[in-house]
């Protein structure tokens, strides 16, 4: 019970997760990206710290050291992911984001020690071919290899190294937080990657790399709330504590989600159109869901 409970939430965290695109996208017009990283991060962690006072005593040196790992590793992910998204197309950010799918269990197998079944393998395929199609933005196959396959530049690095931090992420997240408050932990990721995105911001503005602007507006304040309350302090809360529930392998699958989610949002509030490819991607996501469902997997430790 609690397996299918913490899929459910984590599901629920990837409908969240993709409602961010239309709303950031329209916000990052007024607002420096790594400034707003900073922002977010910092709004969930004064969310969640009156909670945190309850369970304060719990506070060791292992929630301490934990709550740090996931911190930087959390912000190494979204300040690579969204400088990446400056240099490459959107095409090539969604499908190289992606890839996360297929580190999450090359690290499950360094770090824990554990091969992914047969079942969740399959899922892993189902969903890479899904997501090839779901990043076309033109209607022929051969458009989509040939925009993937062009040249690879520092945008599709940081975007590769988004990637890898992300499976690396889910992962750890797994061998931590089953033997931490998972309160404690949720606010330490915050803090910390909130820290560090006042650190970079002030940095990048000192060297003139990214100046720190912000323009407060109806866009701007609503990105801020749904990212910061519901993307941040409610997600990152939820998904420390249930995600413990279900392998790293099967989670990465939920994950693959949040493209089909933000297509979808995408296409009922800002009215873009979803190509016929899009949908088979969609479609195969789904599959790959259904296959881990179907088949044995390996159970969580």
């Amino acid at each position: 019970m609690k397996k299918y409970t913490g899929e459910t939430i984590l599901l629920s965290i990837t409908l969240i997760w993709g409602g961010t695109f239309v709303i950031v996208k329209a916000a990052l017009q007024d607002v420096s990206p790594v400034l707003f990283v900073t922002i977010r991060f910092s709004l969930a962690a004064l969310l969640l710290l009156p909670f945190v006072f309850k369970v304060i005593k719990k506070m060791d040196r292992k929630v301490i050291t934990g709550g740090i790992l996931l911190g930087l590793i959390y912000f190494l992910e979204f300040v690579a992911q969204i400088v990446g998204l400056k240099y490459t197309t959107a095409t090539k950010s969604g499908f190289i984001t992606g890839s996360f799918i297929l580190f999450t269990p090359v690290f499950q197998l360094l770090l824990e020690k554990k091969k992914p079944g047969g079942g969740n393998l399959l899922g892993v395929l189902f969903v890479i071919s899904g997501l090839i199609f779901l990043s076309s933005s033109g209607t022929s196959i051969f458009e989509i290899f040939r925009e993937i396959g062009s040249g690879f530049n520092i945008g599709d690095f940081l975007t590769l190294l988004s990637a890898a931090a992300l499976g690396a992420y889910i992962v750890c997240l797994d061998i931590i937080s089953r033997k931490q408050d998972y309160l404690l932990l949720a606010f330490m990721q915050m803090g910390v990657t909130a820290v560090c995105g006042v650190i970079l911001t002030v940095f990048l503005s000192a060297a003139n790399l990214e100046p720190a602007e912000f323009s407060f507006n109806n866009n701007v304040l609503l990105a801020v709330l749904y990212t910061g309350i519901l993307a941040t302090a409610l997600a990152t809360t939820l998904q420390t504590k249930y995600q413990k529930f279900v392998t790293p392998t099967k989670a990465g699958i939920i994950f693959s989600f949040e493209p089909v989610f933000a297509a979808a949002f995408a296409y009922f509030i800002i009215n873009e159109r979803i190509s016929y490819l899009g949908f088979l991607g969609g479609a195969l996501i789904f599959a790959g869901l259904l296959v881990t469902e179907l088949f044995n997997e390996i159970k969580p430790g």
